[in-house]
């Protein structure tokens, strides 16, 4: 989504951009977790000239937790140019090959913004990856489930467009899944959390699975860095 005079500093979260004409692509050298790579970017998506400090310290957190990667589905809800949907098809491509592993897997990366779409499209062409399925993020197909979720999410583009979002994707968690949020703490961590903590108590009714079924969880903290917090769901029931 475009940056346009007079509009928000990440109005890409609200305005609808056509994917990037090849001369407006750009290439940077970026680290994601383990792995130093080189990735296509373009103006009109989150931080396209460098990877941000959330997510960087978010990539982090997953890869010391969760490693090795061994999912059968993840998903990178907000990708932007693919970046945590890219560090997720790495390290699940490495796992792989380190056990000798046939077994499918896929990553979808979704988003609203068609050019970030494009993007992350060229990235996991880039670099081999035909496991990562770009995808619009207003509704997740009924057949999506995950092992797990990461996720820098829109902040700013709400409150409730923002519950909206996190109410559509987080319960297709799989039982004994986790989604991994990165939110700045002066944006709004700590009430996310307890509203997180609210919505997947036994009982609330306020997380619904595809087939209509309440979901059921654990919120929790898992890391503090550099003004942001790491959020950890991990689903029960």
């Amino acid at each position: 989504m475009s940056i346009n005079e007079g509009k928000p500093e990440h109005s890409h979260y609200f305005t609808a951009m056509a994917p990037a004409a090849e001369s407006e692509i750009e290439y940077r050298e970026v680290t994601l977790g383990p792995f130093h790579t080189r990735v296509a970017t373009a103006r009109g998506v989150f931080s396209h000239e460098h990877l941000d400090i959330g997510t960087s310290i978010l990539l982090r957190t997953v890869d010391e937790l969760e490693a090795p990667l061994t999912f059968q589905s993840a998903a990178d809800v907000g990708c932007g140019w693919g970046a945590i949907a890219l560090y997720l098809a790495l390290a699940r491509k490495n796992a792989v090959d380190g056990a000798g592993e046939t077994q499918p897997w896929r990553v979808v990366a979704a988003d609203i913004n068609d050019r970030a779409l494009d993007l992350t499209r060229r990235n996991a062409s880039i670099h081999a990856l035909p496991q990562i399925e770009p995808m619009r993020a207003e509704d997740p197909s009924a057949r999506d489930s995950f092992d797990l979720i990461v996720s820098n999410p829109p902040i700013r583009i709400g409150k409730a467009a923002l519950h909206g979002i996190l109410t559509a994707w987080l319960p297709r968690l799989r039982v004994g899944g986790a989604a991994y949020l990165v939110v700045a703490k002066h944006l709004g961590a700590d009430s996310l959390q307890r509203w997180l903590t609210e919505q997947f108590a036994p009982g609330s009714g306020s997380m619904l699975s595809a087939e209509g079924v309440p979901v059921s969880g654990e919120v929790g903290r898992v890391q503090t860095a550099k003004g942001f917090r790491i959020l950890r769901v991990r689903r029960n029931a």
